[in-house]
């Protein structure tokens, strides 16, 4: 299914978004400890229903855009390597660091979600750990099959799913001849040259919400929903008819999207189990959700890469030039560290929520104070813990140097 070609350029603006979630992820997480109906690591004693409402305009879009994103960079990877050397360049990108994290920094919050619950639960982080390993294997709950009353892969069942998807995309691609995808290809693209065709992709996403539903621990989606967005991705890649066509609905999709999420918003938001039951309204509402997901991505992607401009050179002359090259060198510095962003923001956020939340203050303040020292030390984590050494790098998921990207990174 695959073959050798060059790296295409760069698409700075799909980089762009994908650090944007993964900063993000700080705020909404820390919005998450003063949220009445999650069941966070931590929690303030006051909570508000506004924090839900005012997220799920992020879910709805965040966690599948970077699927979406990885499934794009996932074409170039494949074609690059091939079937072997991607699956090779993926379980070291990804399974090294999900290995890691999940022995050195998934038990804190486990941890501190014990103490903070628990008034007078005074377990030292040591004699907890072996509670938190002591694990089975459940494989219907694939691919989430180390289970245990305290274990748990937290945020990083992003890593978890990536790397499965990843390593499904191999065994396809062995199966599949070039021939065949070429056609695959080809049929898409020459369907999606007719208005609105592209927008159809949210057909098969609001049937698998209707009938799967949603799951709350994998940010309000089925995570086999993810699959879908991860493959849209992949196959809208590499092919100038296709990103014509986002290009073209953009704007169309920029209309449905928000519409369908408001009109499953209270659907979703209805007594009962509106993820799961099987009631009109709650399958109606799943359906709508899934529906305005698909056109979120239509919609920013298209956007996005209709305002590309060409970037002038840092030393094209003036303060101007300076401010550019300051601005390309900070998103280099930040883009390439996305993945290891992503794996310390969670422990770093339920850490200084346990020590703010029993403050005299107001939840904007406290808030507030999250957000920033969340933020500050993950940058510093990154900075100093991370990025300086080859054996973080690794350990991290990270190439072993270079200050950017590569079109088929997973960052």
């Amino acid at each position: 299914m695959t073959e050798p070609t060059a790296a295409p350029g760069r698409r700075t603006e799909l980089d762009a978004i994908r650090t944007l979630v993964v900063i993000g992820l700080v705020f909404f997480h820390s919005a998450l400890v003063f949220a009445t109906d999650d069941d966070f690591y931590v929690k303030n004693r006051d909570t508000t229903d506004t924090i839900l409402v005012i997220g799920g305009f992020g879910v709805v879009w965040a966690m599948p855009m970077l699927f979406f994103v990885a499934g794009l960079g996932s074409w170039y990877s494949l074609r690059r390597r091939g079937p072997r050397g991607f699956a090779r360049e993926r379980l070291l990108r990804l399974g090294v660091p999900l290995l890691f994290a999940t022995v050195v920094l998934l038990p804190l919050p486990q941890w501190l979600r014990e103490r903070a619950s628990r008034p007078g639960h005074d377990e030292s982080y040591l004699r907890f750990l072996p509670h938190f390993f002591d694990v089975h294997l459940d494989l219907s709950e694939f691919p989430f099959v180390v289970q245990g009353d305290y274990f748990e892969t937290g945020h990083l069942w992003f890593v978890v799913l990536l790397l499965t998807f990843s390593l499904l995309l191999t065994l396809l691609a062995r199966w599949v001849s070039v021939v065949y995808a070429r056609r695959i290809r080809d049929g898409v693209a020459r369907a999606c040259e007719r208005r609105g065709v592209v927008l159809l992709g949210a057909v098969p996403v609001a049937v698998m919400c209707a009938l799967l539903g949603l799951e709350e621990n994998y940010a309000a989606w089925h995570r086999w929903t993810y699959l879908l967005f991860f493959g849209y991705g992949f196959m809208l890649a590499g092919d100038d008819r296709l990103r014509a066509a986002l290009r073209r609905d953009a704007v169309v999709a920029a209309v449905l999207g928000p519409l369908l999420f408001a009109a499953s918003a209270p659907g979703l938001m209805a007594e009962g189990d509106p993820f799961m039951d099987w009631t009109g309204p709650a399958v109606l509402a799943r359906t709508l959700y899934g529906a305005a997901g698909w056109c979120w991505i239509v919609a920013i992607v298209g956007l996005l890469d209709r305002r590309k401009r060409p970037v002038p050179a840092p030393d094209g002359g003036g303060a101007g030039g300076a401010d550019v090259g300051r601005r390309r060198r900070w998103f280099g510095y930040v883009a390439v560290g996305a993945l290891p962003l992503y794996v310390l923001h969670q422990p770093i956020v339920v850490a200084v929520a346990y020590g703010v939340v029993g403050m005299d203050a107001s939840i904007p303040v406290k808030y507030a104070l999250i957000v920033a020292a969340s933020l500050c030390l993950t940058l510093a984590a990154y900075d100093l813990l991370v990025r300086r050494t080859p054996v973080t790098r690794f350990l991290f998921g990270m190439r072993p140097g270079g200050p950017r990207p590569t079109p088929d990174s997973p960052d």
